[in-house]
């Protein structure tokens, strides 16, 4: 039984791996037109376009996520607190955009192993699921959630900081039907 001072411990169950994704951060990149000032200034700082609808891309040495949000937004994910501010100075003159900070709102959780769809289908359903650059909004346990996949048999799972630990309490009850199997 995990104490409830210890949801945020990983969870090793099933031939899966669940583990809270410390020090990520996070920025939400809002613009007005896909193709404006904006969208090219994100291109010369992340060497990425933004992405198309669903698509989810990680800059070639790993550091950066681009995950497509809605028609006007986009997700910025990465592990470093000084890359994300160089890509916040790197934007701040554009005119039709702007990146909003959300670290410390989002948690990230990452999911690794071969029942990682079986997992997410449980939780919310097959259109919960992403394929390897896909991203993904809908509700697992009942709450939002963006599942991301940037390569096969991991997702990159972010809700609202005060979802967390209800989304790790689903996950370890629904992998305890998976054991039991």
């Amino acid at each position: 039984m995990v104490e409830p001072s210890d949801w945020r411990a990983p969870i090793e169950a099933a031939e899966l791996t669940v583990r809270m994704e410390e020090g990520m951060q996070a920025a939400t990149l809002r613009y007005f037109e896909p193709g404006g000032a904006f969208a090219a200034a994100v291109r010369e700082a992340t060497g990425a376009a933004l992405p198309q609808p669903l698509e989810a891309v990680q800059s070639a040495d790993g550091q950066l996520t681009l995950a497509w949000r809605s028609p006007t937004e986009t997700l910025a994910l990465t592990p470093s607190a000084e890359r994300l501010a160089q890509l916040e100075a790197c934007l701040a003159g554009a005119a039709d955009g702007c990146l909003v900070n959300l670290s410390g709102g989002l948690e990230v959780l990452r999911v690794t192993g071969e029942p990682l769809a079986d997992l997410l289908c449980r939780l919310g359903g097959t259109a919960s699921v992403p394929r390897p650059g896909e991203g993904r909004r809908s509700r697992l346990a009942d709450v939002p959630v963006l599942a991301l996949s940037v390569r096969p048999g991991e997702a990159l799972l972010l809700v609202d900081r005060a979802y967390a630990e209800h989304l790790m309490g689903w996950i370890r009850e629904t992998l305890l039907d998976f054991e039991g199997a």
